[in-house]
């Protein structure tokens, strides 16, 4: 196989957004075809989301793809990211580096290096491909990165005695610029259908990114409401310093998302101290439905109440939760102004749910659901005692509300 038609195979992989993973594969296999002996390729890439650093995967000859990897904000600091060949290439501006790992072994050598030695490759070439400036750089560059860009970075590594020859060098600096552009044809839609969902929500970034965009287009919905806010938070944020109090606030956040999302809900927005998040109906049967953002809902208060635990042993003090589930319509999809749009659900069901979750502290729950969601939640019926009949503000008949048995 001649080089030009890697090239032209990489150039229309970018144009069919061709997944990473087949990218890496076909390219590699490419490179072998056309002479270019190559056991081993790494690729990794850093995003923009606000828990994901980076991802890397690695293909080798034999098996494929065999390992992929996921860094957190916080793995920024171990070892594996600390010790590898990349960290002073993207430190110092350095674009490529060859290593011979048939050489004399240095005393403090590089633990991939290290394993690749162990494992008869003879030498490792990498690559740093920059795409570019996000923004006008605030702060500085951290020790192992430059905060305001975007990059990929990728090695071939080859089990030839000698390891790559200059034509082999010659053809992988010819090629790989082509694939670190169909790589980034392709990575750059997820970066950015990754930063949509962490800010907007999975489903919502989704249909963003497949054209719904206009202002007004929106859907009809039955859902389940899933309806929070922090009792007593206000007090707290006239005293807990700013640091602080942002802290507490993501971990109690947390607390109430990761059941949401674990069964099956989407978080539209933070309201505050609060969230608004559905359960649609259309996905699974209505008891079904319900009984899931039961779950979710005892699971949230059950971590906030070990979150209280966790804080009162170091005196630290936490609000409590409130929640109210509603069950109703609402019309779901874009709201707002030419300008800012925003993806919510709107209509009477969510302004319900809403003065549902008032009435929590003059209750005495923590808990709340209404008629409608009692009478849906068959499968969960036997968990609900009645709390009486209650006026909703704006409401013109009283309803009865519900609480945990």
């Amino acid at each position: 196989m001649k080089l030009a038609a890697v090239t032209d195979w990489l150039a229309d992989a970018g144009l069919r957004g061709l997944s990473l993973d087949d990218i890496v594969d076909g390219f590699a296999r490419r490179l072998n075809e056309a002479g270019v002996p190559v056991a081993r390729v790494f690729a990794g890439m850093n995003t923009l989301h606000p828990m994901v650093r980076a991802r890397a995967l690695i293909w080798d000859r034999v098996a494929g793809l065999t390992t992929r990897f996921e860094f957190r904000h916080a793995d920024i600091d171990a070892p594996v990211i600390r010790e590898s060949p990349f960290a002073p290439m993207l430190l110092h501006g350095i674009f490529e580096r060859r290593y011979d790992l048939t050489s004399p072994k240095p005393e403090h050598e590089v633990p991939v290096f290290e394993e690749l030695r162990a494992a008869g490759m003879t030498e490792w070439l990498g690559r740093v491909f920059q795409f570019g400036k996000l923004a006008p750089q605030v702060g500085g560059p951290t020790d192992v990165e430059r905060v305001d860009e975007l990059w990929l970075v990728c090695s071939f590594t080859t089990d030839r005695p000698g390891g790559f020859a200059d034509g082999h060098v010659a053809a992988l600096r010819e090629l790989s610029p082509v694939f670190a552009l169909a790589a980034k044809a392709t990575t750059m839609r997820l970066v950015h259908e990754g930063l949509l969902a962490a800010y907007l929500g999975q489903d919502p970034a989704t249909r963003i990114l497949a054209g719904t965009v206009q202002r007004g287009e929106v859907q009809g919905v039955e859902a389940v409401l899933f309806f929070t806010d922090l009792r007593g938070f206000t007090a707290l944020a006239d005293t807990l310093p700013g640091r602080d109090l942002i802290g507490l606030l993501d971990d109690c956040f947390d607390c109430m998302v990761r059941p949401v999302v674990a069964r099956g809900g989407e978080v539209l927005k933070f309201l505050g101290d609060g969230l608004l998040a559905i359960f649609r109906i259309e996905d699974r049967p209505r008891a079904e439905t319900c009984a899931a953002a039961l779950e979710a809902a005892k699971e949230a208060l059950a971590l906030m109440t070990s979150l209280a635990g966790a804080r009162r042993r170091r005196s630290l003090p936490t609000p409590d939760l409130d929640i109210a589930l509603h069950v109703g319509d609402v019309n779901y999809g874009n709201v707002g102004a030419d300008a800012r749009l925003d993806f919510t659900v709107i209509g009477p069901a969510v302004n319900e749910a809403s003065r549902i979750e008032r009435l929590c502290d003059a209750l005495g729950r923590h808990l709340l659901v209404s008629q409608s969601f009692a009478r849906a939640a068959d499968a969960s019926r036997h968990e609900l005692v009645s709390l009486g009949r209650h006026r909703l503000r704006g409401v013109r008949e009283e309803t009865e509300l519900f609480g945990l048995a």
